[in-house]
């Protein structure tokens, strides 16, 4: 049997704004949300618990009502 390493999918957070500004997360980190710069893909990302992330999108929303 054989194993191929899968690249992670990135996909740009639906609040980054479209001037290359971009926030990217991955989805597929059941209980953490990875996000970088996508700017900088290659660097190190961060990885947030998912309520946290949660609790922060819900904030960044708040602010936008």
């Amino acid at each position: 049997m054989q194993h191929y390493a899968v690249e992670p999918t990135w996909r740009s957070s639906s609040y980054s704004s479209g001037n290359g500004q971009c926030v990217e997360v991955r989805d597929d980190r059941p209980g953490s949300v990875p996000v970088r710069d996508s700017k900088t893909p290659a660097r190190p990302h961060l990885s947030f618990q998912a309520d946290a992330w949660s609790a922060f999108i819900g904030a960044v929303r708040a602010e936008q009502l």
